[in-house]
């Protein structure tokens, strides 16, 4: 990593350079005060340029001992160099300042998104499922809990990359970490404050032991050892913690990013910037397998569970990571408030920079010194931007592609889960595995990439639109399908005790390639049959077994089980009067779900490895194209609003939108004492299809809008037209800087820049 950070090799000796600019030019023996050099040193000259162009070399060794020489006499900064300084108030002192370098700013932001990616994208995506279960929740409640962060961080947005913009960064930043710590904390609370999670009372009501009862009487008689009442009430509790989460979170995205783009040299800021997203990206995918493991201990973990982790009753200790990841976020907010406005440099980097942004009508607004630093600014701000076409259309591309990774984050688990017949833990754990490399890797290369071509603005949205097409052609991996699991009375035939064998092989095959008719018959009529008719079976409890025949039953009851036993492979039920034997006298089933012969999995999962890639490529890229086509002062207010628009029409509509077409796949739905809960069966094959169609759609829509980015935009007049020449000032342009003698009480608080 510190080879890839420091690609341009002049880099890090020209910020030590620069470092010394400001400095009055008085005073100091050691100091030839005509050539800036130390005695003894060359004087810095045309002459003393190498025949590589490299026009700094001979000053930055004298420069670099001279700063040590002033270092160690332990004099005091001036107020200006103080503002720079490394520190919490008064408290800034000199071992601190090995830290105020890009890179270990670079680490701290990279720890904070990371957390919010482990905690907001990972761990409440895992533990949903579960917190419907342990206090009571409806999806849509759950649904609304979600949108939350997303809701709140709308509302922040515009005000916290406004003004954030025109302030103090890591001062936002760092109290962003603070809000989010305390929002994950919340979101813990409920299971501190609610009574023990009670499920023996229900283990014999999936028996078929003839009782008549209800488990819409057991609820309302609170057999949970709560009323499901007040613990639903908990639901607005979630609802502000993941309020707190979107407040806390809004600076991280837009004014992190530009306190590293405004420290860092132009080449250099998408490797800084690829880092940062990439820790975003590998958070999700480790909350999901630490969810996944932390969901495998019962949720009171004092107490011991009577029921086995692949019970439908069964609630995991959901709790746990947002206790780890709330204090982990407090405490990296300490480092973040430490850090100045600005780092040594960055003025000097900042005005090497070349400006890349698109030429507009308006350019002048932001010529006037003032401009921007009020709030009846704000909406002339606004309006600057949407008349910047190439950052409307970027903005307009982001959108569509987050449709995508917003569905597939929230569904994409589901869709490995249904189609591959795998266990919810294993479809996450499988799913976090390739988000991993795929869009952890695609995320870091794709800065690299443009680090490395040294690609100008035209040049990186021409290079979105192609990675757009590649994803696009990956996307037809959905054609593929597996078929669906036979489940009695809904794609299948319960099994007739006295037909003849051959004639209910027939039967079968004809039924399981098709759903049964839904809409003849209620979903109890469809599941009791002449084999479960006496066994009083209750759809309410939906905890599927897979017969010796292969196929799958609704419950042990539906399935005339009436015996059950435990062995080191789960519980096995005995005497199912409808399980055919398998050639055997055996009729017996075991709990969860029939597995299936599908062997399309290792293709589809190769090739949706490289449509993550892909679509992962094109997100550094994309938000190095927008920072280069903004003025400088609108880059925060730039990322604000772009963030806006993204989730207005992206992050938040594209769940809902792919969740109403998966739905529409749906096979069996729940029954929760009347009203219609989540879908427990869907149907493969239009599964398929409504997610090749959603994926072809949004990366058409993307690539197009990436293309008319590229041909709206216009290059500054000084700009090089060439899309892949270099945004770094020529070699000899070190020759048009002036540095400045420092003074005899001057301490240069970046000292150590050079030594990692």
């Amino acid at each position: 990593m510190p080879g890839l950070l420091n690609a341009d090799p002049s880099f890090s000796s020209r910020q030590e350079l620069l470092d010394l600019q400001d400095y009055p030019p008085d005073g100091d023996p050691g100091v030839d005060s005509q050539s800036h050099s130390s005695l003894g040193s060359a004087p810095r000259s045309p002459q003393s340029v190498g025949a590589d162009g490299s026009a700094h070399s001979a000053v930055v060794s004298a420069a670099t001992s001279f700063q040590g020489q002033l270092c160690e006499r332990g004099h005091r900064p001036t107020e200006q160099e103080s503002e720079q300084l490394c520190g919490w108030g008064a408290l800034r002192p000199r071992a601190l300042q090995v830290f105020n370098t890009p890179r270990w700013v670079l680490f701290f932001l990279s720890v904070a998104s990371f957390l919010q990616g482990l905690l907001i994208n990972g761990l409440v995506n895992t533990v949903v499922t579960s917190i419907e279960r342990r206090f009571d929740l409806s999806s849509s409640q759950t649904g609304l809990i979600v949108s939350s962060y997303d809701i709140a961080a709308c509302v922040c947005l515009a005000f916290a990359s406004y003004f954030g913009g025109n302030g103090h960064k890591p001062r936002w930043l760092g109290w962003g970490m603070v809000i989010m710590g305390v929002g994950s904390l919340v979101f813990a609370l409920p299971h501190f404050t609610t009574p023990p999670y009670q499920v023996s009372a229900l283990q014999s009501w999936d028996m078929c032991s003839g009782n008549s009862s209800s488990l819409c009487d057991g609820l309302e008689e609170g057999v949970f050892g709560g009323s499901a009442g007040k613990l639903s009430r908990y639901c607005l509790v979630f609802m502000l913690s993941q309020f707190l989460h979107g407040v806390g979170a809004t600076p991280l995205y837009t004014l992190g990013v530009t306190y590293l783009d405004q420290n860092v040299q132009s080449s250099s800021a998408p490797v800084y910037i690829g880092i940062f997203y990439t820790a975003a990206t590998v958070g999700p995918a480790v909350g999901y397998l630490l969810g996944g493991y932390f969901l495998t201990i019962f949720t009171d973990i004092h107490t011991a569970a009577e029921v086995r982790p692949d019970n439908p009753l069964w609630v995991g200790a959901w709790w746990i990571g947002f206790l780890g990841g709330g204090a982990l976020s407090l405490l990296v907010a300490i480092p973040i408030l430490g850090y100045p406005r600005e780092l040594p440099g960055a003025q000097e980097a900042a005005s090497i920079r070349e400006s890349e942004a698109h030429q507009g009508k308006d350019g002048g607004s932001i010529a006037d010194p003032h401009f921007g630093k009020s709030l009846r600014d704000m909406p002339r701000c606004v309006l600057l931007l949407l008349k910047n076409p190439t950052f409307l259309f970027l903005c307009l591309a982001g959108a569509s592609d987050a449709n995508l990774i917003a569905a597939m984050s929230t569904f994409g688990p589901k869709i490995l889960e249904a189609q591959f017949s795998l266990s919810a833990s294993k479809a996450a754990s499988i799913f976090g595995c390739l988000v991993v490399p795929a869009g952890g890797g695609g995320t870091f290369l794709g800065g690299y990439i443009v680090q490395r071509l040294n690609l100008r603005c035209r040049g990186i949205v021409r290079f979105c639109a192609a990675c757009c097409s590649l994803s696009l052609l990956s996307a037809f991996v959905f054609f593929v399908h597996c078929p669906d699991v036979p489940m009695a009375g809904v794609t299948a035939l319960y099994h007739p005790p006295q037909a003849d064998h051959n004639l209910w092989e027939g039967l079968w095959s004809n039924t399981t390639s098709r759903t049964l008719p839904q809409n003849s018959s209620s979903l109890d009529e469809r599941l009791v049959a002449q084999c479960n008719s006496n066994c009083s079976c209750d759809h309410q409890l939906f905890s599927p077994v897979c017969g010796a025949d292969s196929v799958m039953y609704y419950s042990p009851c539906f399935a005339g089980c009436s015996s059950i036993k435990l062995n080191s492979s789960g519980q096995v039920y005995g005497d199912c009067g409808c399980v055919a034997p398998n050639g055997s006298a055996a009729r017996f089933a075991r709990a969860g779900k029939c597995g299936n012969s599908c062997r399309y999995m290792p293709l589809f999962l190769a090739v949706f490895f490289f449509c993550i890639l892909f679509t992962f490529l094109t997100s550094i890229p994309a938000i190095t194209a927008t920072l280069r086509c903004v003025p400088e002062r609108q880059k925060s207010f730039a990322l604000g609003i772009q963030w806006i628009l993204v989730r207005t029409l992206g992050a938040i509509p594209g769940p809902i939108i792919f969740g109403a077409m998966v739905d529409r796949s749906c096979l069996l739905w729940q029954d929760k004492c009347g009203e219609r809960g989540s879908c427990y069966l869907y149907n493969n094959t239009e599964m398929s299809r409504f997610t090749l169609i959603a994926g072809v759609i949004y990366k058409i829509v993307a690539t197009l809008l990436f293309l008319l980015a590229s041909v709206v935009y216009q290059a500054p007049p000084q700009s090089p037209q060439s899309s892949c020449e270099s945004t770094d000032p020529p070699a000899d342009a070190t020759d048009s800087l002036s540095f400045k003698t420092p003074p005899h009480q001057v301490v240069i608080a970046n000292r150590h820049a050079r030594d990692d």
